[in-house]
């Protein structure tokens, strides 16, 4: 699937700086007055020094006109990231996705939204590709996180295997029949396919750590790591995502703590690229404070 935050920054999305618009507009204004001065010698015009003038009358125009200036371009910016996939939000979004044929879910974030609508795109091929059934189970319930599709062996058997964004990752019965049901239908088959519909996830990692934290350091950092780890999984992790310890260590060394010594996992938790982990227990240690 294409990943949108990939992409380079737009052209038509213009990198705004008052500063410079200000310097541009008092250019302008002096070699205006200049002009005038030189073509009419009679008037009596003095040289205009406006990069000495804060307060003068003509600088405060400047000022505000480049204001304005400014705020059009952020206006025009805006205009311009609302019809990019990439950079929509909200109703704008919305819209796109309209475009595609795709319909937002009830409560599905805009980063999902997205996701489908690559999908959709990208599914829409003959002999039934993976990013049609993809598409498909997540268009079934804003929950469906992540989806992986892969035939176990060489026959017609395919499995699809479902990662939620709640109950650890773990599907419900109901939503796994509903996946199954709207993967089975005439209009999204293939003919061939035989579909059965399981959960991604097949391995819970539990962990041990011991925790030092800064001498200036309030005990809500260490009250809140596990809340801070668990989130970390589900905002990076997803399906064939490795939980090494390099990694848990990172997430635990959170603004305040000065140590972490892991003791579970010993070693990197490494899944293949149908299956995701999910945290168990996670027991942290307050060993005091470190100088």
């Amino acid at each position: 699937m294409v990943d949108l935050s990939t992409l380079p920054t737009p052209q038509v999305i213009e990198e705004l700086d008052y500063e410079a618009i200000v310097a541009r507009q008092k250019q302008t204004f002096q070699d205006l007055w200049e002009a005038v001065r030189l073509a009419n010698p009679d008037l009596g015009l003095p040289d205009y020094d406006v990069e000495m003038l804060e307060t003068d009358p003509a600088m405060i125009i400047i000022q505000e006109n480049a204001y304005r200036e400014m705020l059009e371009r952020a206006r025009i910016n805006d205009a311009g990231r609302a019809n990019l996939l990439g950079y929509a939000t909200g109703a704008d979004l919305d819209n796109l996705a309209a475009d595609h044929g795709v319909t937002r879910l009830p409560n599905e974030s805009d980063k999902a939204l997205r996701e489908r609508i690559v999908l959709a795109d990208q599914g829409r091929s003959t002999a039934g590709p993976e990013e049609w059934y993809k598409f498909h189970a997540r268009s079934v319930d804003a929950d469906v996180r992540d989806v992986a599709v892969y035939r176990p062996g060489t026959g017609p058997e395919i499995e699809v295997a479902i990662l939620t964004t709640s109950n650890g990752g773990t599907p419900s019965a109901p939503l796994l029949a509903s996946v199954l049901a709207a993967l089975s239908a005439p209009a999204v088959r293939s003919v061939n396919d035989v579909i059965s519909v399981v959960p991604a996830v097949k391995t819970i990692v539990n962990v041990t750590a011991s925790i030092w934290l800064l001498p200036e350091a309030p005990m809500s950092v260490f009250d809140g790591l596990e809340q801070t780890l668990r989130d970390a999984l589900d905002n990076e992790g997803g399906i064939g995502f490795d939980v090494n310890t390099s990694w848990i260590i990172s997430r635990l060394m959170a603004a305040g703590a000065a140590k972490v010594t892991l003791t579970a996992p010993v070693a990197d938790v490494v899944m293949d690229k149908f299956s995701a982990a999910a945290f168990g227990t996670v027991n942290l240690t307050y060993m005091g404070r470190l100088r």
